[in-house]
């Protein structure tokens, strides 16, 4: 008996210890560690939560879809469940910030369902009107209609390629906004003739491109550039005259014609002017005395000047058809038009740029193009060799601060 109660009084001395040891290890260790790791885990969750139209997105699980072609928002809106508010209360709160009538087939939705919520109601609606703004609907206790802007941010770039095809083709090959290419030909469409382009020409340009998040929606400002072409330098220098922003050449000419180069944008030259053509339908030489633009039918048409609507109408030859005089000298006419713009009628007034009409094949025609005419004092001229005078250049009282400018632009473009 009294060697057990030593024995066990031996174990005791050495279980005890042990237990106190590892009591002292948990007590010290377990409560304090674990709440320092929940704060930097949730210290880390909180940190940079992921947003989407100003709703963390953690929470949800969202839906996204496109409206569909002639469906309604009423036909949206009762697919889902929205706990105790009707499609009809809906539509109330959306009509007092939006137009429900504006809703566009083809633009997204998104919908926004709790994770936590097992009933399936809806937290939050979003429709994407525009890359620039979207509506946001709230489903609490009451609905909340807002209509909202995204924050753009611009990021000004110097860009440099050279032509080996086309201007469009060229933005591709280079990854650079194809969009580039709209503006560019804009600033030069008195100045080059972007159907005419060779190999090697080459440009550089600075310019501001907006962004919503990471995505480009299209280019803001050209700032200034030069093109090469045909062994000349065309200089793009921006300059504010009489309140109003132009481009100028180095000798401070308005790169603004009286005239624009064409009446379409990036299309091709199928057939030029000429006094001894192949007729693709009669099948024998004729004088083709205007320009042939071959372009995908619907292709807006742009009066190249202002003027006025002289004639319209149809002839077996020459298809639907429109006329515009510019002044006492020059005349200009687009033949094979598969239609006209709204209000195009004779004696309408018409600006440069504005539609006049759309591409087609009517008349004598093998393909969708545009035969344009160009006539100076009644005799058809080659349109493409007319040279159309400088509207007003840089006036005299302001050709210092233009130098300035000049100075500046020229030196950031060679840079």
């Amino acid at each position: 008996m009294a060697r057990k109660k030593v024995f066990s009084i031996g174990v005791l001395i050495l279980i005890v210890p042990l237990f106190i040891l590892i009591f002292k290890d948990n007590s010290a260790k377990t409560p304090s560690d674990n709440v320092f790791k929940t704060d930097i885990n949730e210290h880390i969750l909180c940190r940079n939560p992921e947003k989407k139209f100003e709703i963390i997105v953690d929470s949800f699980d969202i839906a996204s879809e496109r409206i569909r072609r002639n469906q309604n928002l009423a036909n949206i809106l009762k697919q889902y469940d929205f706990g105790d508010h009707s499609v009809y209360d809906i539509l109330q709160q959306i009509d007092k910030v939006f137009d429900v009538t504006k809703f566009k087939s083809g633009n997204p939705y998104h919908v926004f369902y709790d994770k936590y919520d097992t009933t399936g109601t809806v937290s939050y609606l979003v429709y994407e009107h525009e890359p620039t703004s979207y509506l946001k609907l709230s489903f609490g206790e009451k609905i909340t209609a807002r209509k909202l802007e995204k924050e753009t941010r611009v990021e000004r770039k110097t860009r440099s390629a050279t032509i080996r095809s086309s201007l469009w083709n060229t933005m591709k090959d280079n990854e650079l906004n194809p969009l580039l290419a709209v503006e560019l030909s804009e600033i030069y469409a008195w100045t080059i003739d972007f159907f005419g382009l060779n190999t090697g020409d080459a440009f550089k340009v600075i310019y501001e491109e907006e962004y919503v998040d990471s995505t480009s929606i299209g280019i803001k400002n050209i700032v200034a550039a030069y093109f090469e072409h045909k062994q000349d330098t065309f200089y793009a220098i921006p300059f504010e005259q009489d309140s109003a922003l132009t481009y100028y050449d180095r000798e401070g000419k308005s790169l603004q014609r009286e005239f624009l180069k064409a009446p379409l944008k990036f299309s091709r030259i199928s057939s030029g002017y000429s006094q001894s053509r192949m007729h693709p339908i009669l099948k024998r030489r004729r004088p083709h005395r205007g320009v042939d633009y071959a372009a995908p039918a619907g292709t807006p048409i742009h009066a190249i000047g202002d003027g006025v609507v002289i004639d319209k109408g149809y002839t077996k030859a020459a298809g639907y058809y429109i006329k515009i005089r510019h002044n006492s000298i020059y005349t200009t006419g687009y033949n094979h038009l598969s239609g006209y713009a709204k209000g195009m009628q004779k004696g309408s007034k018409v600006k440069q740029g504005d539609v006049i009409g759309y591409v087609g094949a009517t008349g004598y025609a093998t393909g969708p193009h545009l035969d344009f005419r160009f006539r100076k004092n009644g005799q058809l001229v080659d349109p493409l060799k007319i040279e159309a005078p400088p509207v007003k250049p840089v006036e005299e009282e302001n050709l210092e601060a233009f130098g300035q400018a000049k100075e500046k632009w020229l030196k950031e473009l060679h840079n």
